[in-house]
């Protein structure tokens, strides 16, 4: 196999006609990768993914074996079909949080889209919004507007992303929302398989959307999560500039943070990981 792409979480092997995506415990923050893994995270991404994907019996996707893979990979590798990735972050928002809470509060609108005024931290939207963002090989994604992805790759295209995009956070914040989890917003990916626009990367995971436990929900202040967020607070909190090279995590902060992704997994999927065949 040879090793094409090192992305900040996943490794990108080609075979054959296939590729093996290959999601490792490196966690990944403000777009710095921590110098410290947290044990199972690629695994348990790769699991909490390869369930929505089965979810999602409307949506194309990437997957063509989630067990086809070699050995050492097993577990957090899943064999797929090369796309030519779209070059947008397709990002849905359920609630005020974020970066789209800062840009709420300049300017009253998040990625050109007004919202009402006087809305807090941890809001519930009128109605769910596209707010998509470039795709930076380096450094951070920058919002951008509807028009914006009009002007990239035309209406229908990016019509037919803002749907696919609303229509998946839709789905999954209706069944977290039975399992006791709100979605407060998303972010998924897609490319072109032949002219058949794909779902890849990742869907619905703990690193791609915030989980909030829906019993402790109460806008106006920070919520309780069950995501990246945890060690994203307490990166913040150390005083760490947000650039490269970024803090340690000490081991009390690696535990609590794999227990996160762990809750997300059993609470999502209703299966035990420890009972998962390893």
């Amino acid at each position: 196999m040879k090793h094409v792409h090192a992305g900040k979480v996943r490794d990108l092997y080609e075979d054959g006609d296939t590729l093996l995506l290959v999601a490792s415990d490196r966690v990944s923050v403000y777009d710095v990768v921590l110098p410290t893994p947290i044990p199972d995270k690629g695994a348990l991404l790769t699991q909490l993914s390869n369930w929505w994907f089965e979810y999602f019996t409307d949506v194309p996707n990437h997957v063509v074996s989630a067990t086809d893979v070699p050995a050492e990979f097993h577990g957090r590798g899943i064999r797929v079909k090369p796309l030519k990735m779209v070059q947008v972050e397709c990002i849905a928002r359920g609630y005020l949080t974020g970066s789209g809470l800062v840009e709420y509060r300049q300017t009253g609108s998040v990625c050109g889209i007004a919202l009402p005024p006087g809305l807090r931290e941890g809001d519930k939207l009128p109605e769910p919004i596209f707010t998509p963002t470039t795709k930076a090989s380096e450094g951070h994604d920058e919002s951008i507007t509807f028009a914006d992805v009009v002007n990239q790759e035309g209406r229908e295209v990016a019509e037919r992303l803002r749907e696919l995009t609303l229509h998946i956070y839709a789905r999954g914040a209706e069944h977290a929302a039975e399992r006791g989890v709100i979605v407060a917003d998303t972010k998924v990916e897609f490319g072109w398989d032949g002219d058949v626009l794909t779902l890849g990367d990742e869907v619905l995971t703990s690193d791609s959307s915030r989980f909030w436990p829906a019993d402790e929900w109460e806008p106006g202040r920070a919520q309780r999560s069950f995501d990246k967020q945890f060690v994203r607070d307490w990166a913040t909190s150390t005083g760490w500039n947000k650039e490269a090279p970024g803090p340690e995590i000490p081991a009390d902060i690696v535990a609590a943070t794999r227990q996160k992704y762990v809750e997300a997994y059993e609470l999502v999927t209703g299966r035990s990981w420890a009972d998962l065949p390893r």
